[in-house]
C-alpha cells in the first residue's frame, strides 16, 4: 500500500469530494496542501470545520508547480484534467490520482461500481438496498453524493466489518484511475453529455470504459445489451461479462421474455418476477432494475430476496420524484435530468399533459431529439438559467411556440401552476447543469420541492 506518512500531497478542488479527500490524508499523516479557485467564503460552512486541521491551503489561485513541491496530486471531479496546473504536474512526471483512486487503495473487500450516462445513482441506491434486504452490511458511496474517501475514513475508525462497496463512479473520477479494481462493474448506458470536457462521444465512452481496466477473470462486467454505443465499442475485456436487457433474455445475463423478468446463466434460466412488479417507473427504470438485480444475483444474494426488494424499493430524490399533488396538478422532481437523454426518459414516462421546466448550464448536447419530444410530449414549456436562449431556439426550431422565460425558479413553479389543469404533470428535468444557478441538483430539486409545498 501507498505510504502517505509525510507524503506532500495537493488536493485540487475543495468542493465535497475534495475535502473529504484532504480531511482523510491529514488524519493518515501526509502534509496536505488543499487548493481551489473560489474563495473561503464561496466554499461554504463545511469549510471552516477543515481548517481545523493540519493542512495548508492557498485559495482564489493556484500555487506554483515546481519539482519536489509536492509527491502526489489528487484532483477532484469538477477540475478539468487540462488546466495549467495539472499539466505542469504530468510534466514533472507527478502522479495524479482521483479521489476514487485515492478511496480504493484503502479498501480490501469487494467493490461492485456503477457508471454510465443515466440510471447511476437509481442503480447504485438500488443495489444497496437489495444488500440491506438481504442482510449484507455494504457502504453505499462515491458520486451518489458522499466521498467515498469519508466512508473509508470512517469505516478504519469505527472498526465497523464492511463486506461490500457500492459505488457510484462518473466519468470525471475514472479519468484519473491507475488501480481502482471493482469486482463487479456496471455500465449502464452511453448518451452524449459532459462533452464540453470530453470534446466528443468516443472520448467520453472511453474514459467510462476506464471501469474496466483493472478486472480480472474472476471478475464480471455488467453491460447493456440494448446500448448500441456499449454493443458497438466494447474492447475485450479480462473480465466475465454478462448482460442485461429489457427487450430480451441475453444467453448468459438478465433480460425480459414473455412479460417476466428471468436470470440465465450457465444454461440455467430462473424466473425472478413479473415486471409489472417493479416498483420505480419507466423503461429506463426497468433498465435500472435489471443491473441492479444482476449485479445482486452475482454477489450471491437470493433470487428471492432480490425479487422482493425490486417491488419495494421506491426509488431515490431528485429522479422522478413525486413532491406533492396541488389542485389536482401533481408535480414530480427530476433535477438529476441533467442532459437531453434522461429528459427524453422522463417525457416518456408520462401519459398525462406535461408542463416541462427546463434550463440551466448547457453540457455541449445535440438538442434536436428533445426538441422533438418536447413538440410531442409537452403542453407549455418554462425555461430559465443560461440554456434558456439555446433550448428555445432548439424547440422554436421544431415549431413549438407555447415557451416561457423565467428569471427563477421560484417563479418557473408559480407560473407552472397558472398554466397548468388537473390531470396535469408539472415535471422539473432540466436538461442542463445546475451550476449556474445552484450549488449542485440536489440543491436544484430541494428548492423545487420547496417551492411545491408553499403553493
Amino acid at each position: 500500500m501507498y505510504d502517505f506518512q509525510e507524503k506532500k500531497v495537493l488536493v485540487v478542488g475543495m468542493a465535497r469530494s475534495g475535502q473529504a479527500a484532504a480531511r482523510f490524508l491529514a488524519n493518515i499523516g501526509a502534509q496536505v496542501t488543499g487548493t481551489d479557485l473560489k474563495t473561503e467564503e464561496e466554499l461554504g460552512a463545511d469549510f471552516q470545520e477543515l481548517k481545523k486541521l493540519p493542512i495548508t491551503f492557498v485559495l482564489g489561485e493556484h500555487p506554483p508547480m515546481r519539482a519536489g513541491t509536492y509527491d502526489l496530486v489528487i484532483v477532484s471531479p469538477g477540475v478539468p484534467s487540462t488546466i495549467p496546473l495539472l499539466k505542469a504536474a504530468e510534466g514533472l512526471g507527478i502522479p495524479i490520482w482521483s479521489e476514487l483512486e485515492l478511496a480504493g487503495r484503502f479498501i480490501e473487500e469487494p467493490i461492485i461500481a456503477v457508471t454510465g450516462t443515466n440510471g447511476k445513482t437509481t442503480t447504485t441506491s438500488l443495489i444497496g438496498y437489495i444488500f440491506r434486504q438481504a442482510g449484507i452490511d455494504a457502504v453505499v458511496a462515491g458520486n451518489i453524493g458522499i466521498p467515498l474517501s469519508g466512508e473509508v475514513e470512517k469505516i478504519r475508525h469505527s472498526g465497523r466489518k464492511v463486506r461490500y462497496w457500492i459505488v457510484e463512479v462518473s466519468s470525471f473520477q475514472l479519468e484519473c484511475v491507475q488501480q481502482f479494481r471493482p469486482y463487479i462493474a456496471v455500465f449502464l448506458n452511453v448518451t452524449p453529455d459532459h462533452l464540453d470536457r470530453h470534446g466528443n462521444l468516443m472520448e467520453y465512452g472511453r474514459t467510462k470504459l476506464r471501469i474496466f481496466a483493472n478486472q480480472r477473470p474472476d471478475d464480471y462486467a455488467v453491460l447493456n445489451l440494448d446500448d448500441p454505443w456499449i454493443h458497438n465499442n466494447l474492447p475485450v475485456l479480462r473480465s466475465s461479462s454478462f448482460w442485461f436487457s429489457r427487450r430480451t433474455l441475453p444467453e448468459n445475463g438478465i433480460g425480459v421474455q414473455d412479460g417476466l423478468i428471468s436470470f440465465s446463466r450457465e444454461g440455467r434460466r430462473e424466473i425472478l418476477c413479473p415486471v409489472k412488479d417493479v416498483r420505480i417507473p419507466g423503461p429506463h427504470n426497468l433498465e435500472n432494475a435489471l443491473a441492479g438485480a444482476a449485479a445482486s444475483l452475482l454477489a450471491g444474494i437470493g433470487i428471492e430476496v432480490v425479487a422482493k426488494a425490486l417491488s419495494t424499493f421506491p426509488g431515490v430524490p431528485h429522479r422522478l420524484e413525486p413532491v406533492g399533488v396541488v389542485d389536482g396538478v401533481k408535480y414530480v422532481n427530476d433535477s438529476k435530468g441533467t442532459n437531453p437523454e434522461s429528459v427524453l426518459k422522463a417525457l416518456d414516462s408520462f401519459k398525462e399533459p406535461i408542463i416541462l421546466i427546463a434550463g440551466g448550464r448547457h453540457k455541449g448536447s445535440d438538442l434536436s431529439e428533445l426538441a422533438k419530444k418536447i413538440k410531442e410530449k409537452v403542453k407549455a414549456l418554462i425555461l430559465l438559467g443560461e440554456a434558456a436562449p439555446i433550448i428555445r431556439d432548439a424547440v422554436s426550431d421544431e415549431g413549438f411556440t407555447n415557451i416561457w422565460n423565467v428569471a427563477s425558479l421560484k417563479e418557473g413553479v408559480q407560473t407552472a401552476a397558472k398554466l397548468a389543469s388537473p390531470g396535469d404533470v408539472v415535471l422539473l428535468s432540466p436538461a442542463c447543469a445546475s451550476w449556474d444557478m445552484f450549488r449542485d441538483y440536489e440543491e436544484r430539486g430541494d428548492i423545487f420541492r420547496q417551492l411545491v409545498k408553499e403553493l
